[in-house]
């Protein structure tokens, strides 16, 4: 392609033309700074501006010894869930059990206006006894839609598009789906049972990440969650890097059967803790519990005010409503234990068939890990009536080659056919 222009505005518009009808592949190198501004006639330094707002608009990186390379359009990723109407016994969808989801319902209140307080005095009341203890003194409480609502607000409060951010490989869809979004740079970390390995997540600060994302516990794929032994290296490792926001993703957090152990190193840097209430009350409910520090909230308020304002005061009183009932609650701690219990049943039938799975293992989801690609697999048990999801889709860098199992709603007769399936499957 011929990019044209003579100023730096007229050079990004010819690239991102070019782009975006697909004369520019993503991966292709732009010509260097010096060789272009030769063809055009042009300063080098107007070049160079137009490469640096190509970069900051996500369409292109700079630096390096690659040069400038187009990183292209966002490509649509897997999401989770499945397609509705399935013929087959969904087990790819990472959903809940709707039979150990709590009843909502909506009570009639006092109308709140323009101008009311955002979160809702019955929801702080709630959220701060989940978070005091987790959170720094002095802690920001705010509310987002979901975990992955509040994942993108924080990333674009913090980063700018091209900023490097070390997250887990493998990764959770909503994650990637949101990075990619930003246009921002991943450095992959490694993880095993129990969660960010030390060494890999040093290698990801060392080569300049300016955020990181873990799940503390219950990850999505692996179900792997931090010991205090792993979370206690992972913060006296980050106590060496304050400049590096840190984002907790607990999302699991009412369910577990985990004590949470805090990556949160105590030194003032831009940090968030972020609890969803989706696992527990329903995916439909779009409600997180963020704790974070005082400039964070500052800035997410500015974001809130100028997208949807702040979360539904009706969802609010719907989900205050479960958790202060006793009844309501402890049928979510039940349902926390009975997802444990199949996840463990599922384990012990495979070990029982000498299939080993990564232990610990924790959530609503079974990680069995293959030797290579998962699509043969993936089809031979959908022949024999599952849909399961092939790991690949959750790999950041390293093959994430297994398959993510969604057991949470099966009994124990569907538990033992899994299991005989999986061995007539994979046990090759």
């Amino acid at each position: 392609m011929k990019i044209t222009g003579r100023s730096a505005e007229a050079i990004f518009d010819s690239i991102r033309e070019g782009i975006g009808n697909g004369q520019l592949a993503a991966g292709s190198v732009l010509p260097p700074v010096r060789e272009l501004a030769e063809q055009l006639g042009v300063n080098r330094n107007t070049v160079a501006a137009a490469y640096k707002r190509l970069d900051g608009a996500g369409l292109a990186s700079t630096g390096g010894r690659r040069g400038t390379v187009v990183r292209g359009p966002v490509q649509a990723m897997a999401r989770e869930g499945s397609a509705p109407g399935l013929a087959l016994h969904d087990l790819a969808g990472g959903n809940p059990d709707p039979r150990l989801l709590p009843t909502l319902r909506v009570q009639a209140a006092a109308p709140r206006l323009y101008g009311a307080e955002t979160v809702d005095v019955r929801m702080q009341r709630l959220a701060r006894a989940s978070l005091d203890p987790h959170c720094p003194a002095g802690y920001a409480l705010e509310l987002t839609h979901g975990a992955v609502d509040g994942i993108e607000r924080l990333l674009a409060a913090w980063l700018l598009p091209g900023d490097r951010i070390a997250i887990e490989d493998p990764c959770f869809l909503g994650s990637l789906n949101v990075l990619a979004a930003g246009g921002h740079a991943v450095l992959p970390v490694a993880v095993d049972a129990h969660g960010m390995q030390v060494e890999a997540l040093r290698a990801a600060l060392e080569a300049g990440a300016r955020a990181v994302l873990l799940t503390p516990r219950a990850h999505n794929p692996t179900g792997a969650s931090l010991d205090a032994k792993r979370a206690r290296a992972l913060r006296q490792l980050l106590a060496g890097y304050p400049q590096v926001a840190v984002l907790i993703d607990d999302h699991y957090a009412l369910l577990s059967q985990q004590p949470y152990h805090s990556v949160l190193p105590d030194d003032g840097r831009r940090w968030a803790l972020l609890r969803s209430l989706s696992k527990a009350l329903g995916p439909d409910l779009r409600l997180a519990w963020l704790g974070c520090d005082a400039a964070t909230a500052s800035v997410l308020r500015l974001r809130l005010a100028a997208g949807t304002g702040w979360v539904s005061h009706l969802l609010q009183d719907a989900a205050s409503a479960v958790l202060e009932s006793a009844p309501q609650r402890a049928k979510i701690t039940a349902a926390g234990e009975r997802y444990q219990q199949r996840l463990q049943s599922l384990q012990e039938l495979l070990r029982a068939r000498g299939l080993q799975t990564p232990l610990p293992m924790e959530g609503l989801n079974l990680w069995l890990p293959l030797s290579g690609d998962s699509h043969a697999q993936v089809l031979a048990l959908a022949a024999r009536g599952w849909h399961v999801r092939g790991g690949e889709v959750f790999a950041v860098a390293a093959p994430a080659h297994g398959l993510r199992i969604t057991c949470a709603a099966l009994g124990a007769a569907e538990l033992r056919r899994l299991a005989d399936d999986l061995l007539a499957v994979c046990g090759g």
